[in-house]
């Protein structure tokens, strides 16, 4: 029998023996017919969130300048006056508040917290400290005992509270310590989480706008990164918190009185907390389940963008990866528990019911991540392979740079880094895609809670200790997600130099070296000594 070649095997056009040449081959006939219709669609439906995500951002954008025009300040806002002495009633005249402090394995940073919280300003018997201690290593719960004694000694009303479980985690611990006997004396309640450090006049700051104003649930301040400049990735990390306080937190408070918890360095009403019912541990983000059902109840917010509480920023990628991960997953999967709930809401508005399911759920936390990573990191270098589709620079050029301008004008001193954040901001949007969607489907990590590592910085910073700088640890753990990523954008950008017509070989190359960096280990921190 003759031997059969491998061209009479394969159509007569093809070239005989070139491999590259058949595949390329291949890929034209089946280009046209098959995938530019595809990439047509997707190219459509990224087009249609940009737009969405862009609307939103310049509506945000013109209510901060009529705001910092007309100078609505919350105390023009809202009722505020300093809370003053009773000869008859003494101190009695004062509210309760009680202040209540979640913590897990917190080597480095539990006497910063507890130090805090105990130097706050405010009659010695109106307030109560409650350290609500999950640890789970012996040696550090008996650190955090030795230091609540110690404050005990001083006249400080501390109480040391432990549970023999982590069910529900932060949560979980904050509803079992709002079930203490002595928190039914209590009027207020101020949450701050491990590493945050409020100055002494917090609460006289926060808690006349909860007495003056009964409509009143949450007084939220902002945060203050002590540890911003330590390194590229805190830097980073600054500039999209930043926009979050300055403005999603800002306009939510001025036009709607609703927004989202952030957890921590925030005075509720126990009253709208109790008649919200209580905390939750359906989800990752029990603060903001928390605040949506106390919203759907009537109860307005307040942020005050001018009082802020310093904590720290997590400094290595890990822990950062982690901390998106539950912000991503946690919103997305309340907003599938929470939408119809909303929509059948009667004490609400149609206008606030329209804000908390369009603007602050689907817009800021689906598809502002989604879109980031789809279209600018497989979307359009994918066209650069289909040139049969095209993206109009509209949507390609000047969209995402307005976006992009609007995002960094928050931190003006970092606009010179402003192309590492968007590098940077696209590598992380692959995580927060991919935990938006576990979210979504309630897949299997949709309530997985790692607690973000701190390492103390804060208090480095204020004893004054050097920070020194590491040696990047390149290498230490490889991240497949990153590479497989990187090396479809530095193959996409090889082939828009050598055969494309759409010249985002640059942008593509840069997108991929950033993908590589982050995927091959450590980006290089600055890790504090000993």
């Amino acid at each position: 029998m003759d031997r059969l070649s491998s061209a009479n095997l394969l159509p007569e056009s093809f070239p005989s023996n070139d491999m590259t040449e058949q595949l390329a081959l291949i890929w034209r006939q089946i280009r046209a017919p098959l995938i530019a219709p595809l990439l047509r669609f997707a190219v459509g439906i990224c087009l249609i969130m940009s737009l969405m995500l862009f609307i939103e951002r310049v509506y945000m954008a013109v209510v901060i300048v009529l705001v910092k025009l007309f100078g609505k300040r919350p105390e023009k806002r809202y009722k505020w006056e300093p809370i003053r002495d009773d000869i008859e009633l003494g101190n009695s005249a004062y509210p309760m508040v009680l202040v209540q402090i979640p913590m897990y394995n917190e080597k480095e940073v539990y006497q910063l917290s507890i130090g805090a919280a105990c130097g706050l300003s405010w009659p010695s018997d109106r307030i109560i400290i409650q350290v609500l201690d999950d640890s789970t290593d012996p040696a550090i719960k008996e650190l955090v005992t030795m230091e609540c004694q110690r404050w005990a000694s001083k006249g400080i009303n501390i109480k040391y509270e432990i549970r023999d479980n982590r069910n529900g985690y932060k949560a979980g611990a904050l509803k079992e310590g709002m079930k203490r006997s002595y928190v039914k004396d209590c009027d207020y309640v101020a949450i701050f989480d491990a590493d945050f450090q409020p100055e002494p006049d917090y609460l006289w700051r926060t808690v006349p706008f909860l007495v003056h104003n009964p409509e009143l649930a949450l007084v939220q301040a902002r945060w203050k990164f002590v540890n911003s400049d330590e390194c590229l990735m805190t830097r980073m990390q600054e500039m999209s918190l930043d926009y979050h306080f300055t403005v999603e937190q800002e306009v939510g408070s001025s036009t709607h009185a609703f927004f989202g918890f952030n957890g921590t360095a925030g005075v509720w009403r126990i009253n709208a907390l109790n008649e919200a019912g209580g905390w939750k541990d359906r989800t990752t983000v029990e603060d903001m389940d928390l605040a949506v059902r106390a919203s759907l109840k009537g109860w307005k917010f307040v942020f005050v963008g001018d009082l802020k509480v310093k904590n720290e920023l997590p400094s290595t990628f890990k822990a950062y990866r982690y901390q998106q991960h539950r912000w991503s997953c946690g919103p997305a999967n309340l907003f599938r528990k929470m939408v119809m709930e909303i929509l059948r809401n009667k004490r609400v508005t149609p206008w606030k019911k329209f804000h908390v399911i369009y603007a602050f759920f689907f817009v800021r936390k689906i598809v502002a991540h989604i879109v980031t990573f789809t279209f600018y990191c497989v979307v359009i270098p994918a066209t650069v392979l289909v040139p049969e589709v095209q993206v109009p620079k509209w949507g390609a050029v000047y969209i995402p740079s307005i976006i992009t301008l609007l995002n960094a004008v928050s931190t003006p001193k970092s606009l010179h880094l402003l192309v590492f954040w968007i590098l940077f901001e696209n590598v992380m949007s692959l995580h927060r895609t991919k935990a938006t969607f576990i979210g979504l489907l309630e897949a299997g990590r949709v309530n997985e809670w790692v607690v973000t590592e701190k390492l103390g910085d804060a208090m480095k910073h204020k004893s004054g200790k050097q920070i020194k700088k590491s040696r990047s640890r390149i290498g230490e753990r490889l991240h497949v997600l990153e590479l497989f990523a990187g090396v479809y954008l530095f193959f996409c950008a090889s082939y828009d130099l050598a055969f494309g017509r759409n010249h985002f070989y640059i942008y593509l190359y840069l997108q991929a070296a950033a993908f590589f960096v982050m995927g091959f280990g450590y980006i290089g921190t600055f890790v504090p000594t000993s």
